[in-house]
Formats: C-alpha cells, sequence, structure tokens
C-alpha cells in the first residue's frame, strides 16, 4: 500500500501565529504516528515562518516513522541540518526564499551537475534521497542520471484540471510513472492532493511509494478532528 506521510508544516504556521507552544508541534506529530500515519514530513524554509530549525532536531529525537525532510539545498544551512538530524529521506525542491509554497519541480537537466554532486552528499551519510519534478519524460530521465533514488512528482496540475477532467489530468502522470518504473526510479507524489482526487490518483500510478499531504488534511482536520481525518486519508490509498 502506497505510504502517507503528513507535513506537519500547517499546525506550526498555526503555533507561530501566536507565539508560545499551542499547538504543542512534537504532541501533534507524535500523535499523527499513533493515528497511523507512516511517517512526518517537513519543509523548514531560512525564515522559520513555520517549522523551525529546532523543530527538526526535536522531532528526530521522537519520530518512531519515517521522517521525510524537504527543502533546497543550495542553503547550506539547509544541508547542514540534513546531514546533522539523518532523515530517512530528504526531498529536494527548487523552491526561493519568497515562495509561499513549491511551484515547480527541478530541471534535472539543466542543473545535472549540481544535482549529482549534492544527491552523492546525503546518499553517502546513509540518507534516502528524493527530488521534486514534474511530470515530463525529459525530467524524469535526467532524474535517472542525477543519482536520485526516487521522484517526487509534483501535482498540483493534476489537481487544478481533476474536477474537469480526471482522466485528462492523470495522464502525463501515468506517462511519467511508467518511465520512472522503467528506469527503476521510486516514486513518490505531492501537491494539492486532496480527499477528492486522491483515490483516482493513488489507482491510476503504478508503484507509488508515498504521498505526502499537508494543507489539505490539516484543514480537513478542522471539520473532521486530527484522528478521523488521518485515517480517512489512509483508507483513500487501500
Amino acid at each position: 500500500m502506497t505510504k502517507l506521510s503528513v507535513n506537519i508544516n500547517k499546525i506550526a504556521t498555526l503555533r507561530n501565529s501566536r507565539g508560545g507552544n499551542n499547538p504543542n508541534l512534537i504532541k501533534c506529530a507524535m500523535d499523527i504516528e499513533r493515528f497511523g500515519a507512516d511517517g512526518i514530513t517537513v519543509h523548514p524554509r531560512p525564515d522559520e515562518r513555520h517549522i523551525k530549525y529546532s523543530d527538526v532536531m526535536e522531532l528526530k529525537k521522537i519520530l518512531t516513522t519515517e521522517f521525510n525532510i524537504e527543502g533546497n539545498p543550495t542553503e547550506e544551512k539547509f544541508v547542514k541540518l540534513v546531514i546533522d538530524n539523518q532523515p530517512t529521506q530528504v526531498t529536494l525542491v527548487p523552491d526561493t526564499t519568497e515562495q509561499i509554497t513549491s511551484n515547480q519541480g527541478w530541471n534535472t537537466i539543466e542543473h545535472l551537475d549540481y544535482l549529482k554532486n549534492i544527491i552523492s552528499l546525503f546518499k553517502s551519510k546513509g540518507i534516502r534521497v528524493s527530488i521534486f519534478v514534474d511530470p515530463v519524460i525529459e525530467m524524469i530521465e535526467g532524474a535517472k542520471k542525477t543519482g536520485t533514488d526516487r521522484i517526487e512528482l509534483y501535482t498540483e496540475s493534476y489537481a487544478k484540471a481533476f474536477p474537469i477532467d480526471k482522466k485528462k489530468a492523470i495522464e502525463p502522470f501515468i506517462h511519467a510513472a511508467k518511465k520512472a518504473n522503467e528506469l527503476q526510479l521510486g516514486i513518490n507524489a505531492g501537491h494539492d492532493l486532496d480527499l477528492n482526487n486522491l483515490t483516482y490518483f493513488a489507482n491510476m500510478i503504478p508503484e507509488l511509494k508515498e504521498v505526502s499531504i499537508g494543507h489539505a488534511l490539516i484543514s480537513d482536520a478542522i471539520y473532521f478532528g486530527l484522528e478521523n481525518t488521518v485515517q480517512l486519508y489512509k483508507r483513500q490509498l487501500k
């Protein structure tokens, strides 16, 4: 079954909005694991507007499932954070400091040499590496050359098109997944996946190993409760 990694950035955003420690990010992460999630994802940014670097260090001490740290490896502080905390997986995302959220995958052709070097560094420390890519065959082929273990398909275009024509929306992702499978790249996915579009995506993408979901899941938890919501998302992946 495809694993569910819950991105807890939005919990940190809520905490930071008032200062203090309410909600308690560490307790929330432990509870999310207890409620059935297969992993916890964080995406610290240099301005620490949600996940703080100290959060990562505290999470490392207590998590019992997979720990996934996302971010842009061009930030030296991020690279050190990953190496010091040895997560199960690091997901490399080409975002900038000013971005509200990630909005594109890597150009694996243009940045091939850089990606090869940084991926080699993380893998030498025993950390599994995934890189954020658009569902474009050339980018998947380029990803293989970087030495990455996995790709994470950037699914915003799928989510936007899904209500209009789900078959057309999923088509480029099916082709991308087939190519990744041919090249023996593991497949993750994330961005704007939710209770409406997740089941169809998971059913149509062969060998989908993991989805990382944050904003939609935490938003749904306002209505359904955190424990129930984690389990609702898990059911979509069966």
